[in-house]
C-alpha cells in the first residue's frame, strides 16, 4: 500500500546556460600559455585549471573547480548565477573544496559541526588518462538536502570499471541557504536553489566535459538518498520537458521523498520564518540594516547568524526530519512525484531505481511500544492526514499475536510474521512505524521512478532491492564503492554490484556476466547475467532483482541517521 502526502504548485524562474564571453586577445594569450603549459591544464574559457595524474588509479583528476558565482549577499536565494571572468593565473585543481553550511537533522548533537563556507558551488572531475568520448557519470551527494559534500572518492569504483567513464561529483547548496522557501523567497528570489545549483551544474557538464574526454550526449546522473531524490527531481524538471538535453540516463539509490509542500504553504512558512527570528530578521530589520523585508535582512546578514539559525531551525524540528526541503514551485518543479511520475512525463531515457530492505531505521523516532504510539507518531509525522488515513493505516500496518516469541526474522511464504511486524532492528509497532516510513519515505519513490521510466514509450527501466543484511538506509553505498568496504559485503559482491552500476553507464545496461554474479563461480543462470526490464504488466510485472549474498561471517552494525 502507498501513501503520498503532499500539497500542489506555483511559479519559479529557469536557469539559462550562456558561456562569458572574453576578448579576442585575451584568449589568445591564454592559449598559447597553455599550449606550451602542462596536458593537464584545461581552460573553461573563464578560468584556468591545472589538475593532477593519480597514479595509482590511473586517473587525472580535477579537484574544486568553479561552475558558478558565489551565491552570497544579493544572490542568496536567486537562481545561482554564471562565475565571473578570473584568468589571471592558472588555478591548482589539487584540493578539495569547502564544503557548504550544513543543516543538521532533528535531533541535533552537542558536537555536530554545521559550519560551511557559502562559496561553496563547485565540483571536481576524475578522467582516465588519454581518453576521449567516454560515457559521464555525475554524483550528486545525499545527506537531507542539508549535509554532505562532494567528496566521494570515485577511483575504486572507476577501477573496477577499468577506468571506462568520467566522473563528476558535485556540490550545491543545503539547508536554509538552498532550500528556504516562501511567498517572500517565491516573488523576490528562488526556491529550491539547491536544485537550481544541480541543474546549472548539469548545463556546465554539457559545455565543458569533452575538455575532460567525457561525451556530453552520454551522460547519467546518480546520487543516493537526498542525492537519489534529487536525480528523480531533475528527471522531472521542468515537467520532464528536457528530454536527453543534459542526461541520458538516472540512477536512483533510495530516492529520499519526504512530505513535498507548494512553496507557499505552511510548512515552509512556517520554517521561513522561524530562520528569520533565529537570525535577527523578524519582522525584518536587524545587523544595523534599514531593510523593510525580512528577505532583504537575511541578505544583509552576516554568515555565522545564517549558519546558526539554519542550524537551530534543523534542530528543534520532528525527531528524524530535516527542516527545509525542496517544494513544489510551479515552474522547476511542477507538481508531486506522485502525480507527475505516474504520468510518466520524465527527462533522460533510461533508470536504474533501487531501495534497501531496511530503510527506515534511522529517521524514526525509537521509542514506539503501542498502537497508541504509533497513532500519535502518524499524525506528528504526517500532519495533513485525516482521521478516515490514520484507520486505513493502522488496518494496513496492523499488529502481529505473540510478538514476544518472534525472532528477529522472517520465513518468507511460509506462513509466519511479515515484514509489517518484524524486521532486522525491531519488533511490533516500532516495525510497523519503521516499514511505514521506509514505504513512504524510500520505496514507493522507487517505484514510482521505475514505473515513469517503463510506462514511457521508448524509455526503459531497471528495479532492484539491496538486501545485505541489515540492509539500512545507506549501507548499499559500501557496495557501490562510494564508501569503504564493511565486513558484510564480499569483495564479490563488491565487485558485482559496483560492475551493474558501470555497465548502466558504460552500455545502458546493468547485466553483468554469470559466473561475477555467481560470485566468480561457474553455478546456474543467475538473473543478473540478464537483468529483464520492470514492467507494470505481462507475466514479469513489477519483477525486480533482489540483491543478497550467502555465506560469510556474523557482523553487527549501528544504524545511525543518514
Amino acid at each position: 500500500m502507498a501513501f503520498s502526502f503532499a500539497l500542489v504548485a506555483c511559479l519559479l524562474l529557469a536557469v539559462t546556460s550562456g558561456r562569458p564571453q572574453y576578448a579576442d586577445e585575451t584568449r589568445s594569450a591564454l592559449g598559447e600559455r597553455a599550449a606550451n603549459g602542462s596536458a593537464l591544464e584545461v581552460d573553461l574559457g573563464y578560468e584556468v585549471y591545472e589538475g593532477y595524474s593519480n597514479a595509482s588509479f590511473g586517473l587525472n583528476t580535477w579537484l574544486g573547480i568553479r561552475y558558478a558565482a558565489p551565491p552570497v549577499g544579493e544572490n542568496r536565494w536567486r537562481a545561482p548565477q554564471q562565475p565571473g571572468n578570473n584568468r589571471d593565473e592558472i588555478i591548482q585543481a589539487n584540493a578539495m573544496p569547502p564544503r557548504c553550511p550544513q543543516g543538521p537533522q532533528a535531533p541535533i548533537a552537542a558536537s555536530y559541526n554545521y559550519t560551511g563556507s557559502e562559496d561553496c558551488l563547485f565540483l571536481s572531475v576524475y578522467a582516465p588518462a588519454n581518453e576521449t568520448d567516454l560515457p559521464v557519470f555525475v554524483w550528486i551527494h545525499g545527506g537531507g538536502y542539508g549535509g554532505g559534500q562532494g567528496n566521494q572518492d570515485i577511483g575504486n569504483t572507476t577501477a573496477i570499471n577499468h577506468n571506462s567513464f568520467v566522473s563528476v561529483v558535485i556540490q550545491y547548496r543545503l539547508g536554509a541557504f538552498g532550500f528556504l522557501s516562501s511567498d517572500e523567497v517565491h516573488a523576490f528570489g528562488d526556491a529550491n536553489g539547491g536544485l537550481l545549483d544541480q541543474h546549472l551544474a548539469l548545463q556546465w557538464v554539457q559545455q565543458h566535459i569533452g575538455k575532460f574526454g567525457g561525451d556530453p550526449k552520454h551522460v547519467t546522473i546518480a546520487g543516493e538518498s537526498a542525492g537519489a531524490g534529487s536525480v528523480m527531481l531533475q528527471a522531472m524538471a521542468y515537467g520532464g520537458t528536457l528530454g536527453t538535453s543534459l542526461f541520458e540516463n538516472v540512477i536512483a539509490a533510495s530516492p529520499y521523498l519526504p512530505m513535498q509542500y507548494r512553496y507557499d504553504a505552511w510548512q515552509p512558512s512556517q520554517s521561513y520564518y522561524a530562520f528569520a527570528q533565529a537570525v535577527g530578521c523578524f519582522p525584518g530589520r536587524a545587523h544595523g540594516n534599514t531593510s523593510t523585508t525580512v528577505l532583504d535582512c537575511l541578505r544583509q546578514a552576516p554568515t555565522d547568524a545564517l549558519q546558526n539559525g539554519s542550524a537551530n531551525v534543523g534542530a528543534s524540528g520532528t525527531w528524524g526530519t530535516w527542516a527545509f526541503l525542496p517544494v513544489t514551485d510551479g515552474d522547476f518543479i511542477r507538481e508531486r512525484p506522485s502525480q507527475q511520475l505516474a504520468s510518466g512525463n520524465v527527462n533522460g531515457q533510461r533508470v536504474m531505481s533501487g531501495n534497501n530492505a531496511n530503510e527506515g531505521a534511522a529517521f524514526v523516532i525509537p521509542d514506539i511500544t503501542t498502537d497508541a504510539d504509533f497513532e500519535a507518531w502518524l499524525r506528528l509525522e504526517y500532519p495533513l492526514l485525516t482521521s478516515e488515513d490514520i484507520l486505513q493505516i493502522t488496518n494496513t500496518y496492523y499488529p502481529a499475536a505473540n510478538l514476544s516469541t518472534i525472532p528477529y526474522a522472517t520465513c518468507g511464504d511460509c506462513g509466519g510474521p511479515t515484514v509489517v511486524n518484524v524486521g532486522s532492528s525491531a519488533v511490533g509497532s516500532q516495525q510497523r512505524a519503521l516499514n511505514l516510513y521506509s514505504e513512504t519515505t524510500f520505496i514507493c519513490p522507487s517505484y514510482w521512478l521505475a514505473e515513469a521510466y517503463s510506462s514511457s514509450a521508448g524509455k526503459q527501466a531497471y528495479k532492484y532491492q539491496y538486501s545485505i543484511p541489515a540492509a539500512q538506509h545507506g549501507a548499499d553505498l559500501y557496495a557501490e564503492g562510494l564508501r569503504a568496504e564493511t565486513a558484510n559485503v564480499s569483495p564479490q559482491f563488491y565487485e558485482a554490484f559496483t560492475a551493474m552500476w558501470g555497465n548502466f553507464i558504460t552500455s545502458n545496461d546493468p547485466s553483468i556476466p554469470n559466473e561475477l554474479a555467481n560470485g566468480n563461480s561457474s553455478m546456474a543462470a543467475n538473473a543478473a547475467s540478464d537483468w529483464p526490464l520492470f514492467a507494470t504488466e505481462g507475466s514479469n510485472a513489477y519483477s525486480m532483482l533482489n540483491l543478497n549474498e550467502t555465506g560469510g561471517v556474523p557482523y553487527s552494525a549501528h544504524v545511525v541517521a543518514w
